[in-house]
């Protein structure tokens, strides 16, 4: 049974997290997993999770120090915490201490000991309220164009304008740090242009799929784009009526030519 969330579970308990892995698997949630806060520090940027559980860590006070560092990134601060303490008799150990469980900024809380199967349907219920939104990051060299099209995307439920960029350099540069799931990128920009952007996101952030919006939609263009990476490609004299099932198309791993 195919599904795409993806869960990021970090714990130092090597039983404990293969059994929920596994259960998380087997009904078809893709599961990235991690056993310490170095390594939970380094997929949260790179695994795109819908949800964190996040388990025991040692050293002692670990797990608290990532939890603030996940609520305070303006990245990852909306995906759905769900907190797995440690037993009372080990909370000094690699627990939470009541200080800290004081200042948690968590969806859900348990403690140990506790079965996967206990966590599932709190884990699908979490998922089901906190759907994910589609992060866009909006390209071009002129300020009404950018407003333009961000009016229209802030119409959408399911989208959300996550920044602005005004060449192909600062696009590059702005998809490292805000990890988008769409570009919608013009081609004729100062510094950049936009096929040149286009070809080094594709190739340091494969995960981030490019829509091109531009004007100049001959054919050259348009091949020319599907060579660098782009997944979709929009002439602007059409993007009202098609640029909202562009951006959801190409979301969803499909290619797309307005």
């Amino acid at each position: 049974m195919a599904n795409d969330k993806k869960i990021l579970i970090i714990d130092d308990e090597p039983n404990f997290l293969l059994a929920l892995q596994m259960t998380l698997e087997a009904k078809g949630y893709q599961v990235i997993s991690a056993s310490d806060k170095k390594e939970a520090q380094k997929k949260i940027r790179t695994s795109n999770a819908d949800l964190v559980v996040l388990g025991t860590m040692t050293p002692y006070g670990d797990a608290f120090t990532f939890h603030k560092l996940l609520k305070q990134d303006p990245i990852t601060k909306d995906i759905p915490l769900l907190v797995v303490d440690a037993p009372l008799t080990k909370r000094l150990i690699d627990g939470w201490s009541m200080d800290e469980g004081m200042q948690m900024d968590a969806e859900d809380y348990v403690t140990k000991p506790i079965e996967p199967a206990e966590l599932l349907p709190r884990i699908q219920a979490l998922l089901k309220r906190t759907a994910k939104r589609i992060k866009v990051l909006i390209v071009d060299d002129h300020a009404v164009v950018r407003d333009g099209l961000r009016a229209v995307l802030k119409l959408q439920k399911d989208i959300e304008v996550v920044g602005e960029a005004v060449n192909g350099q600062d696009a590059a540069e702005k998809t490292l740090q805000l990890l988008p799931d769409v570009v919608l990128m013009d081609i004729v920009m100062p510094v950049m242009n936009g096929l040149e952007a286009t070809k080094k996101i594709s190739k340091e952030c494969p995960q981030t799929r490019v829509l091109m919006l531009t004007q100049y939609d001959d054919e050259e263009n348009i091949l020319t784009a599907e060579q660098v990476g782009a997944y979709g490609f929009i002439p602007k004299r059409a993007a009202t009526s098609q640029l909202i099932t562009g951006i959801r198309t190409i979301y969803g791993g499909q290619h797309f030519k307005g």
